[in-house]
């Protein structure tokens, strides 16, 4: 059973040290690359649907918190402060107080609404030793986040869009979603006392979730501390479920950042604030990916997408051709030669590598390579420009599909 903690090791992904603690990993090249490959995508998804990215401070002043009712209600998963002269700062446990204050910071007609403010930020939570493992529950965390500021007439609609977003990563990805959830507040937890407020955004999720035509099931005590959620819900190998992504509707940190417009009568109108995350935090969507597709990444998202084999010493000069022509076009392709080991080991070496070019003396005279997918199809020998363009027009669409 796929396990990301054995495979982030074995693949050379991540790793982690007693000296810089537990629940702190640290990326290795090619688990960087995942990772940036993966944030990238992020950003080109946000950016197309019109979302406007911003960076803040992984600090804040506690009085920050105290305002946006963090301090009161998640104190317990925040670390403590640090003193600074006479003030007091803390690592932020989310990122929505800091995307109030940049809203909060300009004024704003409604004719700007809706204004969706992205992030990916980082931001730390004390976990107990005892939870911590791997990529999935860890200390510092890279948040793939975003915040729509709108009216209430469009409250709806943004929350729809952003389930929308979620179903296309996960396609993109290779993600299943095994069931969506509405998050409910329960019996003695700390939430905001506010009962108009969570009848309010509950009825709207509820809205949400029908006009999306996704069957959902109600959960209570596993709301936010402000408001109730849209939790999409992952399973790994081994059936353990976890949350990956949500969409929020709240009314309670506009409220409390005092946040406005002006309206269409020249008036001050009170925002509504939509949280989403498409892919929740990177660390725990890499480790669903290790665990979901056992390390054999979807090929836009491979360390390697192409390996080029030259069957003898003879063939290397054209297989290093090869790889400087896949770079040159973005492609990620290294050279495995003959050095390395016959072969058969060295396709069984690459057998992760979506795409694998073995050029022999034939290949190499007439200018083709034979091509093998990691599937174990074999499309048979093919000029390099057209192998190439195929294997770039597939990362391009990005899906699992390796081959049209």
């Amino acid at each position: 059973m796929p396990d990301h903690r054995r495979l982030g090791r074995e693949l050379d992904l991540f790793d982690t040290d007693p000296l810089m603690g537990a629940g702190l990993p640290y990326w290795l090249p090619d688990g960087a690359l995942v990772r940036h490959t993966l944030e990238e995508y992020i950003r080109e998804a946000e950016r197309r649907a019109g979302y406007r990215h911003v960076y803040s401070p992984a600090l804040g002043k506690r009085e920050l918190y105290e305002i946006s009712g963090h301090w009161d209600h998640y104190s317990d998963d925040m670390y403590p402060p640090m003193k600074l002269g006479a003030e007091e700062v803390v690592l932020r446990p989310s990122l929505c107080p800091h995307h109030a204050l940049i809203y909060r910071s300009r004024s704003h007609s409604y004719r700007e609404l809706p204004l969706r403010i992205a992030e990916l930020g980082g931001m730390h939570r004390a976990e107990l030793s005892g939870v911590l493992g791997g990529l999935t529950r860890v200390r510092a965390i890279q948040l793939n986040d975003a915040h729509i500021f709108c009216t209430l007439d469009q409250a709806v609609d943004e929350a729809r869009a952003a389930l929308e977003l979620i179903a296309r990563a996960y396609a993109d990805l290779g993600i299943e979603a095994v069931r969506h959830r509405l998050s409910l507040p329960g019996e003695g937890g700390k939430y905001v006392a506010d009962p108009e407020l969570w009848r309010r955004a509950t009825e709207l999720l509820r809205e949400v979730l029908d006009a999306s035509g996704v069957v959902y099931e109600e959960a209570e005590g596993e709301a936010a501390f402000y408001g109730p959620k849209i939790d999409v819900q992952i399973s790994d190998p081994a059936g353990r479920e976890s949350t990956l992504s949500t969409v929020q509707i709240d009314f309670h940190q506009p409220a409390r950042f005092d946040l406005h417009y002006i309206g269409a009568d020249g008036a001050k109108h009170r925002p509504v604030m939509v949280h989403r995350s498409i892919i929740g935090s990177v660390e725990r969507a890499v480790a669903h990916l290790v665990e979901a597709h056992a390390g054999a990444f979807p090929a836009w998202l491979a360390p390697v997408q192409l390996m080029v084999l030259p069957v003898a010493e003879e063939q290397e000069e054209q297989a290093a051709a090869v790889v400087r022509q896949a770079l040159q076009l973005g492609l990620r392709a290294e050279l495995a030669g003959p050095a390395e080991g016959t072969l058969g080991a060295r396709i069984r070496a690459a057998r992760l590598v979506p795409y694998q070019a073995v050029i022999g003396a034939r290949e190499a005279g007439a200018g083709l390579a034979a091509v093998r997918l990691r599937d174990g199809r074999r499309p048979g020998a093919l000029p390099v420009p057209d192998l190439l363009a195929a294997i770039s027009a597939r990362v391009a669409a990005r899906g699992t599909a390796l081959w049209d």
